[in-house]
């Protein structure tokens, strides 16, 4: 396996892997896959924000799972946030790729000065992405009771966080390149 940064080439696989997880699982709200169009257009708003988008592939070359981090919100307090997302082939799921990307983005975000990564988990019995997170250092942040409804049913969402560059402890002011906000 081997990790590098996305780009808009990789939007077809992309949409492919995500698309499965709309329609199949809890970890996304999304209701309707998103198009191959729009997925690129998703890819190029996070690299041009200079926020990282890695892409993990096999060892044919093929697209086996994605992570980035986003701006956690749009309000300027939050811009030393971002929250990273990560879906995976499901034939490769459980087979450390998750845990990969994500070390990636950490470390990515960790190189920008933002002070804190905020997982955003879908589903409070979604034990591979809560396990995976916590393997990384994530520590529980809060618990979402029944905020989303999809696939028939209540669904929670956890949320995790990992400070960065020393997170709460010290003012950010020149801590490298905080994300914009309004």
């Amino acid at each position: 396996m081997r990790v590098r940064a996305a780009t808009p080439a990789d939007a077809g696989a992309v949409a492919a892997i995500y698309g499965h997880h709309v329609l199949n699982g809890l970890g996304t709200f999304e209701e309707v896959p998103p198009s191959e169009t729009e997925i690129s257009g998703r890819i190029a708003e996070v690299l041009e924000k200079r926020l990282p988008y890695f892409v993990a592939e096999d060892d044919a070359g093929a697209v086996i799972g994605f992570a980035y981090a986003a701006p956690f919100r749009e309000r300027a307090a939050y811009r030393y946030t971002a929250e990273d997302s990560v879906y995976i082939r499901p034939d490769h799921m459980g087979r450390g790729v998750g845990k990969a990307l994500v070390a990636e983005v950490v470390r990515a975000c960790e190189a920008l000065g933002l002070r804190q990564l905020v997982a955003v988990i879908g589903d409070s019995a979604n034990a591979g992405s809560i396990g995976l997170h916590r393997s990384l250092g994530f520590e529980p942040a809060g618990v979402g009771r029944a905020f989303g409804y999809k696939h028939g049913r209540w669904v929670d969402i956890v949320w995790m966080r990992l400070p960065l560059n020393g997170g709460e402890t010290s003012s950010p002011e020149g801590a490298g390149m905080p994300l914009g906000g309004h």
